[in-house]
């Protein structure tokens, strides 16, 4: 793993468990503020979702045409009890979700982020979502 030293401290410049975890994390974020650049900037330009409904959606302006045109304006986006798995420049997320869409309510998931370690940064290659009948 290569170190860059900033300031007296160590920084991993490579895949780490926990800089995966962040990149998930700063996902939900930008999927909570709707932030359709922030969304298109994480996602890889083959980036595929599997829906809880067993739907397939591909390319990084999915999620952001939805806001546009006013069908995914995330209301909430609650990670809970995340499992992170390292497997060299791949990384699998998994996460609880308490997800808020403004026309369909509150409902909650179990979530799959599939995360590459490309140019020095995560970006996200495949979600897959599933629904929690008791969460």
């Amino acid at each position: 793993m290569i170190i860059a030293i900033i300031a007296g401290f160590k920084l991993p410049t490579g895949p780490t468990v926990e800089n995966a975890l962040a990149a998930d994390q700063e996902l939900a974020r930008a999927l909570q503020n709707n932030d359709t650049l922030g969304i298109v900037h994480m996602l890889d330009k083959d980036w595929a979702v599997i829906t809880s409904h067993g739907d397939i959606a591909e390319g990084p302006d999915v999620y952001p045409s939805g806001i546009r045109n006013g069908h995914r304006i995330v209301t909430k986006m609650e990670l809970r009890e995340p499992r992170v798995r390292l497997f060299g420049n791949v990384a699998v997320v998994t996460t609880k979700v308490r997800l808020g869409v403004a026309s369909h309510g509150e409902f909650d998931l179990r979530q799959t982020d599939t995360w590459l370690w490309k140019n020095g940064a995560w970006i996200c290659i495949l979600q897959h979502e599933s629904n929690l009948v008791n969460p």
